[in-house]
């Protein structure tokens, strides 16, 4: 089991490996709902956190919202925009 401090903090984040096409996909779609909604993200790569890159090897990318894993592979732009619309804790 991870510990806390190997998961994703607060916020919107995306987890990424370099030269990979599904990544790039992600990365638009992370990118124009985030700036629609008005709400700041980051990209971290397997590179930098390795043990992420092990645990999630077979879904990348993961796209994680305040530390809960919320897509993988293909991120569903509809599905971001209502997660990120509701108000917190709702």
């Amino acid at each position: 089991m991870e510990s806390p401090a190997e998961m994703p903090g607060p916020g919107v984040v995306l987890l990424t490996r370099p030269e990979c096409h599904l990544c790039e996909d992600a990365r638009i779609v992370v990118a124009r709902v985030t700036a629609d909604v008005g709400v700041g993200w980051q990209e971290l790569s397997v590179t930098q956190a390795p043990a992420l890159g092990v645990r999630f090897a077979e879904e990348l990318p993961v796209l994680f919202i305040d530390g809960v894993q919320r897509d993988f592979w293909s991120i569903d732009e509809a599905r971001l925009r209502r997660l990120l619309s509701r108000p917190p804790g709702g």
